[in-house]
């Protein structure tokens, strides 16, 4: 029997919320992602997107330019020039652009990238304050905002570089980074986000946390549409709805590119055969998983695994 408080709005009532629509195009890294990326917004603008959590990559960006709209978790930031960003792997994101161009940098770390030779650097990301989504926005000085767009330059000069120990000098760049917006110390202020824009994170973080296939021993079992919805105790059709009016795609279409994505992830990221993925994905076997992939990817999972490179390791 239906549950007496589960919510049944109109598509009208979601016209009050703070966004255009529609916004937020759910954004994965690529599979074969470098563990060091540091680009300049001049060359690379930025986009309305949502980026779920296991991202598998600390974020910094720092602003000199333009405005907009951080949300982390349930945590909303308005940001301008002069703010600066910390963003946790295990954290859903979403920005949206509220000025004509954005100027500053951006740079992103995955764990392995310190590896043996720099594990009290990982340590010191682990432990830093301003990487939980209550504070993760720091309001730097003038003089601080130019420190640190001078970390950014370095970091990008050196990456771009020939020198042999430019992660030495990248990581020493990063940790005077940290240094200089922990004495900044003044965090931005942030609002909680709508009960809306909850249930958009929750199916988003529900539907990550359904993807666990670490070893070739685990399955996952793909839920449905109204089973997401029922863990958030909401109508099936209220979600969906949601969901697409402001990702552009139903709950079905997401719950497919996620299964995509995690068997492009697989096929890249480790050795395993085609048969093990497939029923490490839920799939009865080797055929279904094939004629899953080809008709999403357009490829087949064994030519997509022999043309897309291995992960880069800086």
């Amino acid at each position: 029997m239906e549950k007496p408080d589960i919510p049944r709005l109109q598509l009208e009532s979601f016209a009050h919320f703070n966004y255009k629509v529609p916004l937020l195009q759910v954004q994965h890294y690529p599979v074969n992602a470098a563990y060091f990326t540091i680009e300049n917004r001049d060359n690379y603008p930025v986009i309305d997107y949502i980026s779920p959590n296991r991202r598998q990559f600390y974020k910094i960006f720092h602003m000199t330019s333009g405005t907009g709209v951080l949300t982390i978790g349930l945590h909303q930031y308005e940001m301008g020039p002069g703010e600066i960003a910390f963003l946790h792997p295990d954290e859903i994101m979403s920005w949206q652009t509220t000025s004509q161009e954005t100027g500053g940098h951006f740079c992103l770390i995955h764990p392995a990238y310190f590896g043996h030779d720099a594990a009290h650097v990982a340590q010191l990301f682990r432990q830093y304050p301003y990487f939980q989504p209550s504070q993760a926005v720091v309001q730097l000085t003038p003089e601080q905002s130019t420190t640190v767009n001078g970390y950014f330059e370095q970091m990008l000069k050196e990456e771009r570089g020939p020198n042999d120990d430019k992660k030495q000098a990248i990581l020493l760049h990063l940790q005077m980074l940290l240094l200089e917006a922990k004495r900044a110390g003044k965090q931005l202020a942030q609002v909680q986000v709508t009960e809306q824009f909850g249930h958009i994170y929750g199916f988003l973080s529900l539907l990550e946390s359904a993807f666990q296939v670490k070893t070739p021993d685990d399955t996952i079992k793909i839920k449905t549409a109204a089973e997401f919805a029922g863990q958030l105790n909401v109508h099936p059709n209220y979600l969906n709805a949601l969901v697409k009016n402001h990702t552009g795609k139903t709950l079905r279409e997401h719950i497919l590119d996620r299964l995509l994505y995690e068997a492009k992830s697989l096929l890249v990221q480790t050795d395993w055969d085609i048969n093990t993925i497939s029923y490490g994905l839920g799939f009865s076997g080797h055929a279904a998983f094939t004629s899953f992939f080809s008709k999403k990817a357009q490829v087949t999972p064994t030519a997509f695994r022999k043309n897309v490179a291995a992960p880069a390791h800086l």
